[in-house]
């Protein structure tokens, strides 16, 4: 008996001495700083098919014959040698943006003769779609047509288009459209010329009728929806370090990705062959998706536009190839014409060019990103050189500058001291590490000088295996600690102003990196558990700050608790907490206000007893948001937090 006594009066103790017993108290009347628009927003990078083959919903691979073998995605398909031919034509010295097109002869009106496309991993085709097919033909001699088809993996057909009949020997463009009779993952395009004699082609496009806001040749409209519907603060772009190239020569230049597409110069993606592990020798840019559709997409999704330009540096990974700083003007010049593009009078040269291609109105930049993912004394050399360029013509615009790959190494503190003493604006902080690095550092920016830089945790996921291991998932571990490191980033929001998850997409068969927050097929598209954390703070991101505490300390882990709280102009508070522990947790939340709250408080709940699980094409919503009701009694709600749960309540002040 005296030992059980002295075991019991011991787990009295223990738990006296924890806060599990303890109320959480809200302060919902003393906010503590504002919360910026910008708080939680997304990191787009051109990895993963998240461009071509993703975004951009252009179903044909090689359009425009550019990649290092021309007629990659494309196979000749005729019923003899002699039926006729098809030539890859250079027209080099005059045309250096689109410098191949083909030849095709065809020598004998009968006979099968033509090309397949094989798409991207295929093409995915949805029943009753309509689609439109353009090509930029000229004929050379004789009477050459062209038809359309698209067919499944047998060579059934999914449906036809009208003849398109070349004639005259300048190039214009031709355009016909088909309807699909049937849905199918993995179509293919097939091109069938017609009749007798030689005609030259270039730039063979197919699109759904139905994109993102029905723009012709636009966006695939899922998966900006899925955008859309986390309603981010900011989009940054282009990437991360597709911006450097793995030399300077393959670097991310704005300036071919802007005007008519035709003339966008296709380059090859750095991540065609980065991992042996994932090799996509296919993998390329066609710029169909540039600087002005990642402006307009910003624009659509309500986000604060976040451009990032190369700083004359190299990805340090590969290359590590360096402009010398006294052959910097081009680069620095690129960023000047960039803040012109985005918000410079019409009456502008590229101000001009933003209103011939649709929209008069500026962009609004605020924001520009100065390198990627940069170290050593030789970024801050070109820092210097960029910012006095900057600010000295656009004082207003705010640079985002980088702090290195790692959160916490010597190439870190190196430019984090250095950067801080010249008054930088913002430093971008990047953390790939396991679910219990982000678990342990929910209380990293409590000591941060608030009087330093503002900071962009701009790339983070909790990486379930480890960094840059094709084995990595989306797991619910990985996702659960993101939000307990989120409440974190949220406590401290007024030096942590923009925060974003990284990379964004992925193709399920045309992956090079994991995790992602975003998977898709040719067809489908689904959240991860990620993004469903993601999208729940912020789409709760509110306006202030307010203390959430128990036994008046902040929740950063201990008893496995996690929390943070906002005020919203709509007079509601908002709390988030996640209890990253196997067991569920009773607490006593009291809100400290002089208001009268609401009787109902909305509660929605991320939850899985098992850490392991998955969201996918099959299954998209295995962990997804689920919606309840709890009791508000006064200025006081008692909730179970559920084992390994994040959990978002919403209570109305009146």
């Amino acid at each position: 008996m005296k030992i059980n006594r002295v075991i019991a009066i011991a787990a009295i103790l223990l738990y006296a001495h924890t806060t599990e017993g303890q109320p959480l108290v809200v302060k919902a009347d003393k906010p503590t700083a504002a919360i910026q628009p910008t708080m939680w927003g997304i990191f787009f990078e051109d990895i993963n098919f998240a461009a071509d083959g993703g975004l951009y919903a252009e179903l044909v691979k090689n359009r425009s014959f550019e990649f290092f073998t021309p007629l990659t995605g494309w196979s000749i398909r005729q019923a003899s040698p002699t039926t006729g031919s098809v030539l890859v034509t250079n027209r080099l010295e005059t045309d250096s943006a689109n410098q191949r097109y083909i030849r095709v002869t065809r020598n004998t009106a009968t006979g099968e003769f033509g090309l397949t496309n094989e798409g991207f991993r295929g093409m995915g085709i949805k029943q009753n779609e309509q689609y439109i097919f353009t090509v930029s033909a000229r004929s050379e001699a004789g009477n050459l047509a062209l038809h359309v088809q698209l067919v499944d993996s047998t060579g059934k057909n999914l449906g036809e288009s009208q003849t398109i009949n070349i004639s005259g020997n300048n190039w214009q463009q031709y355009k016909t459209s088909l309807t699909a009779n049937a849905t199918e993952l993995k179509a293919r395009l097939n091109v069938w010329f017609e009749g007798e004699g030689v005609a030259d082609f270039d730039m063979l496009s197919l699109f759904p009728q139905h994109t993102w806001k029905e723009r012709p040749n636009g966006l695939r409209a899922d998966l900006v929806q899925l955008l859309a519907d986390m309603k981010p603060g900011f989009l940054r772009f282009p990437g991360g370090c597709i911006v450097e190239g793995r030399e300077l020569a393959t670097r991310y230049q704005w300036k071919k990705t802007v005007g008519p597409v035709e003339e966008r110069q296709v380059i090859v993606n750095r991540w065609n062959t980065e991992f042996a592990h994932r090799p996509t020798p296919d993998y390329f840019q066609s710029f169909g998706l540039g600087f002005f559709e990642y402006f307009q997409l910003a624009e659509d999704i309500g986000a604060t536009p976040l451009p990032i330009l190369n700083c004359g540096m190299a990805c340090q990974f590969n290359s590590a190839e360096v402009v010398d700083t006294t052959q910097l003007d081009p680069y620095i010049q690129d960023a000047l014409d960039l803040i012109e593009f985005a918000n410079g009078d019409v009456s502008t040269k590229w101000g001009r060019l933003r209103e011939v291609m649709g929209h008069a109105a500026p962009f609004n930049l605020k924001l520009l990103g100065i390198g990627n993912e940069q170290w050593g004394p030789q970024y801050v050399e070109r820092y210097k050189i960029f910012t006095k360029a900057i600010k000295s013509k656009y004082p207003e615009i705010q640079l985002v500058n980088s702090v290195g790959p790692s959160p916490d190494d010597e190439r870190f503190h190196f430019l984090n001291d250095t950067l801080r003493k010249l008054n930088a604006d913002i430093l971008d902080e990047h953390y790939y590490s396991s679910p219990s690095w982000f678990q342990n550092n929910a209380s990293r920016y409590d000591d941060y000088d608030r009087n330093g830089p503002k900071i962009f945790a701009g790339e983070y996921a909790a990486q379930s295996v480890a960094t840059v291991s094709p084995l990595n998932k989306n797991n619910w571990l990985c996702a659960l600690s993101e939000a307990a490191f989120m409440t974190g980033l949220e406590r401290n929001a007024d030096i942590v102003q923009m925060a974003s998850y990284a990379p964004l997409f992925a193709h399920v068969e045309g992956w090079q990196w994991t995790p992602d927050l975003i998977w898709f097929d040719n067809l489908k598209s689904f959240g991860t558990t990620n993004y469903y954390v993601q999208k729940l703070f912020a789409n709760n991101k509110g306006d202030n700050i307010v203390a959430i505490t128990s036994a008046n300390e902040a929740l950063k882990g201990k008893d496995s608790l996690y929390a943070s709280a906002v005020t919203s102009a709509a007079n509601e508070v908002i709390l988030k907490i996640v209890n990253t522990s196997s067991r569920s947790i009773s607490k006593q939340i009291n809100i400290d206000t002089k208001k009268k709250l609401a009787s109902k408080a909305t509660v929605t709940m991320l939850q899985s007893n098992d850490l392991t699980m998955v969201n996918s094409i099959e299954s998209p919503k295995n962990i997804s948001p689920q919606v309840s009701e709890a009791e508000v009694t006064g200025r006081q709600l008692n909730l179970a937090l559920r084992p390994y749960s994040f959990t978002v309540i919403h209570i109305k002040m009146q």
